[in-house]
């Protein structure tokens, strides 16, 4: 596994961005049985670990790990993880420390370094399970980072890659919210690095945006996409659709596309 000492993204960690970035909130109420679904804890360091959602279909099914927005939390997908089961793909939503029922606080930090061990984590699972099928990882906005950081680390472990409503660089986006990364003394070297990812990952890739994003502009999806080398990648823009209403607008050719990657990361 990676060297997580060596994972500094410390420069974004100030009360300032963390209070823009994350907006945890716990998971209150106690969950009902869903067919399928895991209830897992994934330790992480001492004293934390971090709530999960392993929904599974037959043993060898392609296993899309995926990282939530800011906003949401793992059981929000409960129902989406149902789809991809009848789809017959696994779907295994983590949340971030503060998230759910995880313990912790969250920081930038500390979500590159936890999906590592995330990562490791899934794997023995799916391995207990015997379930060997394609290992996909997948983002959705601030959730394209630690995808992207293993997708870009574990190239001959990730079978495909999945982002939506991501952003490729970190300046745009803390622009949006007041902070000059200049003044800040912050680099792109220093923060997300989505773009540069990207660049390393050559396997099948899809990349999912709202045509009318406010809050990431299509133009940050169609930079993940152009810097992406992979021969086997798609660039889906959902007409008419903002930040939060993909499902809404799209979902059928959203599923289509997804069902698409699965089966080229399957051959890869």
């Amino acid at each position: 596994m990676i060297d997580l000492e060596k994972i500094i993204t410390s420069k974004l960690d100030t009360p300032e961005i963390l209070m823009l970035l994350f907006h945890p909130r716990p998971e209150w109420a106690t969950p009902e049985p869903v067919a399928g679904c895991y209830d897992v804890t994934i330790p992480v360091e001492e004293g934390v670990s971090l709530g999960a959602k392993f929904h599974l279909a037959k043993a060898g099914a392609p296993a899309i790990l995926f990282f939530h927005g800011n906003g949401e939390i793992a059981s929000d997908y409960n129902d989406l993880g149902q789809v991809y089961r009848r789809m017959g793909m696994h779907f295994l939503a983590c949340d971030y420390r503060g998230y759910g029922r995880s313990g912790g606080s969250p920081t930038i930090t500390a979500m590159m370094r936890d999906c590592h061990v995330v990562f490791e984590y899934t794997k023995s699972f799916l391995c207990e399970k015997r379930s060997t099928g394609p290992l996909i990882v997948m983002g959705r906005s601030l959730g394209s980072a630690p995808a992207l950081e293993l997708a870009s680390c574990y190239l001959n472990q990730v079978s495909g890659l999945i982002i939506e409503s991501g952003f490729a660089f970190t300046e745009p986006l803390l622009e949006l919210f007041g902070f000059s990364m200049k003044k800040l003394g912050i680099s792109e070297q220093d923060a997300f690095r989505n773009a540069e990812k990207a660049r390393a990952f050559e396997k099948p890739c899809l990349i999912i945006h709202g045509e009318r994003d406010q809050l990431i502009p299509f133009a940050e999806g169609q930079a993940l996409f152009e810097a992406c080398p992979s021969k086997k990648k798609k660039l889906l823009m959902i007409r008419g659709a903002d930040h939060n209403d993909l499902f809404y607008r799209g979902i059928d050719e959203y599923l289509q596309a997804v069902k698409e990657l699965a089966e080229e990361a399957a051959k890869s």
